[in-house]
């Protein structure tokens, strides 16, 4: 299976780093091959700009929802300085709005294309991370933002645009999905605030699910910085394991 693993923390000597080590350990042993997406070592851009937008600029948006002059003004006015206003005035000049959203649509942003060739030629992914503020660390979290876009993860129809959940499409096509979280807190806590159903939710049925991974699953090494040594050391064995058996 070809798989790729997205991992996110700063600090290279972490136990995070060394679950991220026995996964890419185990997928070896399985005789998986992987790719890497180290998001804090490549300094990823997670914030969601002004450009991340052009992603709904998509075939699939409804006409009735296209409105041509809002889209002319809004092109020239972002426009960076007068000659470039002028550019954009000259371009959008004559086409229709459904041409200009064809055209905005192709326009991903670089960093993003990379990452989604990335997960279009993995057969599976796995994603390595702390818990921070019962979800994921920021990075990892405008990591799905910005990468699982409109038009590469999902679409909608009609009444995905009449907000209903319903109408998403799902577009992604991977046999499965695995997130692998270190916590601070014991599983106790986590039951008591009734907190992992609802991280559940978001990460794998929102996450991965609805965008048309096959199988989600989520795996919680929890309180892995109080724990003892023996049980530290059978999270490690659990990481081997799950990318082994991946």
């Amino acid at each position: 299976m070809r798989v790729l693993v997205v991992y996110a923390h700063p600090n290279p000597g972490s136990f995070c780093r060394a679950v991220l080590d026995e996964v890419i350990r185990g997928l070896g042993d399985g005789g998986h091959s992987h790719a890497l997406i180290d998001l804090h070592a490549i300094g990823f851009d997670p914030v969601f700009r002004d450009r991340d937008y052009l992603q709904f600029m998509h075939e699939t948006l409804p006409d009735d929802l296209i409105n041509e002059d809002e889209l002319r003004r809004g092109l020239v006015e972002r426009a960076d300085g007068p000659v470039r206003r002028a550019i954009a005035r000259r371009w959008v000049r004559g086409k229709s709005g459904r041409e200009i959203v064809r055209a905005l649509g192709r326009r991903t942003p670089k960093d993003v294309r990379r990452h989604q060739e990335a997960v279009a030629r993995a057969d599976g992914l796995i994603f390595i991370a702390p818990i921070f503020w019962m979800g994921l660390p920021a990075i990892l979290k405008g990591w799905f933002e910005r990468v699982f876009t409109y038009g590469f993860a999902y679409t909608l129809d009609r009444e995905g645009w009449n907000g209903h959940l319903d109408g998403r499409v799902p577009l992604l096509t991977q046999q499965k999905g695995l997130i692998i979280t270190p916590t601070f807190f014991t599983e106790e806590e986590y039951e008591k605030g009734g907190w992992r159903p609802v991280i559940d939710a978001i990460l794998c049925d929102w996450g991965l699910r609805m965008a048309g991974v096959k199988e989600a699953d989520h795996v919680y090494l929890y309180a892995a910085g109080a724990v003892d040594a023996q049980t530290r050391a059978g999270y490690l064995e659990l990481a081997h394991r799950l990318g082994r058996d991946f």
